[in-house]
């Protein structure tokens, strides 16, 4: 017995292990057929529709690649590529560090933090065209919070020219999508062990000192988690953009995703709405895996190891 111990490669797990493992296997098929049936085999009809032609009304027909020539050819498609990256990227910028330092002081033991949090969390809460509506509303250069108060910094047409238009985006994005984040960075701080903590400040360590020595290098994975998240989402802008600013001034906020929309709901052209949503997945997949790939480590690496 002990030589046949022995022999058996190292860390291979126990016969026993491995099949309990594979006996509970069977858990995790709810999950599969959901994620099928509401992920997979809707991406596969959409990959399909691209090469159709169909007004939402008439029969499908197939056309080749003829949607996707429409698409790639259009000279829109550039701009609207580079409206939703500025908006991921730029979005990134302001709420990774705004997130970061929220859910740290959130993550206290002080009982106001706790009142803070719950209020810090209810824009999450409210729907996102009710959101851009009142936005809209205080905007407003005629009628809106600055009309109101008299204050003349905030009786500019937010939502008439470009650069203030993509600027009020950005913050109402932030705005509302902030608390879940500090809500990930949060958690993820309360997970870092205090015997860390309790160290640096037997060394003398200061706060500044200890967060970017400890709690930053503690939550490397929870920060590629957020921006992935904080990412993919970000390529999905819709119903807030089109409420806010319909795309406009001009071309100046039209995303994919709106483009998408204008041309699947309003022109009737659902083989070319399909190539971009296409287009969105293939890019939301390469922006996750590009992050997956700055973040290092396996699935099984614990937050508790990324230092």
């Amino acid at each position: 017995m002990s030589t046949l111990a022995a022999s058996a490669p190292r860390g291979t797990p126990p016969a026993a292990t491995r099949g309990g493992e594979r006996s509970l296997a069977w858990l995790a098929l709810p999950a599969l057929i959901v994620f099928i049936a509401f992920a997979v085999i809707p991406l596969i009809g959409v990959l399909l529709l691209s090469f159709t032609t169909w007004d939402q009304v008439g029969v499908i027909q197939p056309s080749g690649l003829t949607s996707w020539r429409a698409v790639l050819s259009d000279p829109g498609l550039p701009h609207a590529l580079w409206v939703t990256f500025l908006v991921v990227a730029v979005s990134w910028a302001v709420q990774t560090p705004l997130s970061l330092l929220l859910g740290v002081f959130l993550a206290g033991a002080q009982r106001y933090r706790a009142v803070l949090a719950v209020l810090y969390f209810i824009p999450l809460l409210l729907s996102s065209a009710a959101i851009a509506v009142a936005y809209k509303a205080l905007l407003d250069p005629n009628f809106g919070l600055g009309a109101g108060l008299g204050l003349d910094l905030l009786r500019q047409d937010w939502l008439g020219e470009g650069h203030l238009a993509f600027a009020v985006v950005i913050f109402v994005v932030s705005w509302q999508y902030i608390p879940f984040h500090s809500l990930i960075y949060q958690g993820g701080v309360r997970q870092i062990p205090k015997s860390l903590y309790e160290a640096a400040e037997i060394d003398g360590a200061g706060r500044v000192r200890t967060f970017f020595n400890i709690t930053l290098p503690q939550l490397k994975y929870t920060i590629i988690t957020s921006s992935t998240l904080m990412v993919v989402g970000s390529l999905t802008f819709f119903d807030l953009i089109f409420v806010l600013t319909a795309g406009g001034p001009g071309d100046a906020t039209r995303v994919l995703a709106l483009d998408m929309y204008k041309r699947g709901f309003q022109a009737n052209l659902m083989g070319p709405a399909s190539a971009i949503a296409v287009i969105l997945v293939l890019v939301g997949l390469a922006l996750a895996l590009l992050l997956r790939r700055l973040g290092g480590g396996s699935d099984s690496t614990s937050q508790l190891d990324g230092a």
